[in-house]
Formats: C-alpha cells, structure tokens, sequence
C-alpha cells in the first residue's frame, strides 16, 4: 500500500490521478489532498478518499469546507497549505499543480525526502538547478506523457549511448496553419485541442507550442542531456509520446493511447508498472504514424525556449510568468494570438539585457523576484492587469 499526497487534486491532471487511486484501493491510499477552492468537488473527494488532511488555497476556502463537512471533517489547512502537505511522510507526492505556484512544493517534497511524481514541469522549468541540485538519484520521476515516454525509453541503453532525446508534440489545433493564418485565431479555436483534455493554461500553451518549449526544458534538466540533443518533432495523432535515439542507430519509442491515467499511474508506482492502468493499442487494426518537421517562423515559442533553458538562472522563470500574463490577456480578449509569445519574447529579452541572474547565482528569492518582474511587464505589455 503506497500512501500518496496529491497536490492540485481538483485539476485535469488530479482528478484523474484520483481516478487512478478509486480503481486500485488495494495499491493506494489519499493521505493528503490539496485544491483551489472548489469547496462542492472537494467535499465530494474528502467524501470518497477519506484523507487524513485537505488543504485549500485560501483561508475562506477552508472555512466553507470545514461548516460544510461538520463532523466528518479531516484536519484541514487554508493558506499555505500546499508546502506542508507536500512535506507530510508519505510514499509518493504527486505535484499537479499548475504553474508557478508549485515551485515551492515540488523543493518542499524533495527536502523532504519523498518520491515526487512531477506533473506541474513549471517548477523545475523556473527552479532548474535548485531543484535539481535538491532532487536525489531517482527521487523525481516525471508524469507529463512526454517525459515519462523518455524515462521508459531510457530504460533500454546507458546514459552515454543516448544521441538526442525526440520530443512529439500533436501540433495543436492549428497544425500546419502559417503565421500569417494565425493571426486572427480566437480563444475559443485555441481551447479545442485535437488530441488531449487539459486545462485552460496548458490547452492555450498547447496551441503557441509554449508547452513544448517548457517540456523542453524540462526534459534537458530531467535527464541531464544537452539543448542541441533535443528534437521537436510533430505527431499529430499523439500515438507516440516520445523517442530515444541511441549511437548505433537505433530508436526507442514509448506508443500508448492519449490517456494521461498510464504516466499517471507509472508516476505514483514507479519503477513498478501498473496492470491495466490504461487500454493499450489493438494491433490488429492497421494504423499509421506520422511525423514531421516543426514549423518553428509559425510556431516560435520552442526556440524561444531553448534560448531560455540555454540561458539557465532566471530566463526560464521569466518565460514561464510572462507566457502566463499573455494567455489570461489572450483569453480576456486584450492580446492576440500572436501577441503571446511575441509579447514573451519582449520580456524575456529586456529581462536577458539586463537584471537576469546567472545559474551559479540562482536562489528561490531570485526566481521569486524574477517570476513577479516578468508578470508586472507582461501586463504593460499585453494590457492586462497585472
């Protein structure tokens, strides 16, 4: 019996981890579940998982949940609440959290000394070599289909055979499409990804191809390879996750159905797998894959991004903070499609010319004061609140 911490448990990523748990009461037990503040589904979860703790984002949350539950109500935590449960004893933190916000919990389970299944790439994304440098061998195991991809892939050869790292990305939903045709995307065009089911920040990102820049960044810190041995490559159908390219020719790919309960459940038992944690493919009906190049004039964010993983120190945070001001101004109607990563691009470049702190200088203040930098210059820019 594994005891898990979930953090984000009413998100896409965390509700399908708690699908994960319900199928399995034997494998699994919800020691500690974190939210926003959506007291009704949290009630719900409290009811099902009957954890030991709940956290909610904000004091009033807790109140709400704490009068709604009566009696039958766990030890529950308002503010805050994300660092302690993440440092809670237990087998397994899931971080499902998303963006900048998990930074904190993700060091938190590290020091700790807990297994972190890594689902919210935004922490290590910004923290890099603090979370890295805090991370023990085998200590963070990766959750975003890609990355899991990599890790089940790199089980086949030794670090020093691998060439390149293969990224898929699906395209999104305006695959093929030029700059020019992007012009006049709305937010409801960029919501309807083609693939997966995800939430609005991670959808939106989906559809600029930032999320693949932040998986490439991810990826180099995860698995210690060089930015000029990561490829992006597109695959529409989302078959396969990802590839590893080892020295003698050979190639490796992890193929599954997109259904995110298969690195959900590899992320909580790992190195264990997880019998009939999702369906696996029929290969008795034919299929085809297809790759291609990635359109990077149309789709620029990826390179942006490995100019920030290559950067190091501060970059990616900056990235990270001003990509997530854009697409609440994207939604909001004040900045266009394009306007999202033209108007990171902007920051992170003043950001680089002139208070970027280097990786030898990194510290969480300096990520912090560098997170709040970008957010404040992103909204003059893109005209949103801040």
């Amino acid at each position: 019996m594994r005891d898990v911490v979930i953090l984000g448990g009413t998100g896409s990523i965390g509700t399908q981890a708690l699908d994960v748990v319900a199928a399995r009461p034997e494998q699994f037990r919800v020691r500690a579940l974190t939210a926003g503040s959506n007291v009704e589904l949290v009630a719900a979860q409290v009811a099902q998982f009957r954890p030991d703790v709940v956290a909610l984002s904000t004091d009033a949350a807790a109140a709400a949940l704490r009068e709604r539950l009566g009696d039958d109500a766990p030890e529950i935590w308002g503010s805050g609440g994300n660092d302690r449960a993440a440092a809670l004893p237990c087998d397994v933190v899931l971080n499902a959290i998303t963006g900048a916000a998990g930074l904190t919990p993700t060091l938190a389970a590290l020091e700790a000394g807990t297994t972190l299944a890594l689902a919210n790439k935004e922490s290590l994304v910004i923290g890099g070599r603090l979370v890295t440098d805090a991370a023990a061998p085998g200590q963070l195991v990766a959750v975003d289909s890609e990355h899991s991809a990599f890790a089940q892939a790199l089980r086949a050869g030794r670090a020093e055979e691998v060439r390149r790292l293969v990224l898929t990305a699906s395209g999104g939903p305006f695959r093929g499409r030029s700059r020019t045709e992007l012009a006049d995307v709305t937010p409801e065009q960029a919501l309807a990804h083609p693939t997966w089911n995800m939430g609005r920040v991670i959808t939106i990102n989906s559809a600029t191809l930032v999320n693949k820049g932040l998986e490439l960044i991810e990826a180099a810190l995860l698995y210690g390879v060089d930015y000029d041995a990561i490829t992006v490559v597109v695959h529409p159908s989302s078959d396969v996750h990802s590839m590893v390219e080892f020295v003698d020719g050979s190639t490796i790919a992890q193929a599954s159905p997109p259904d995110m309960r298969l690195p959900i459940a590899l992320g909580l038992a790992w190195p264990a797998r997880v019998p009939d944690a999702a369906s696996a493919y029929d290969w008795s009906v034919p299929r085809s894959w297809h790759f291609e190049p990635l359109d990077s004039e149309a789709f620029g964010a990826v390179e942006l991004a490995r100019r920030c993983g290559r950067a190091a120190g501060t970059a990616p945070a900056v990235f990270n903070a001003a990509n997530e001001v854009c697409v609440d101004a994207f939604c909001a109607g004040t900045l266009g499609f394009l306007g999202i990563v033209d108007t990171v691009e902007a920051v992170v470049a003043e950001h680089l010319g002139g208070a970027h702190v280097a990786d030898a200088d990194l510290s969480v203040d300096a990520v912090l004061a560098a997170d709040a930098w970008a957010r404040r210059r992103a909204a003059e820019l893109a005209g949103a609140p801040a």
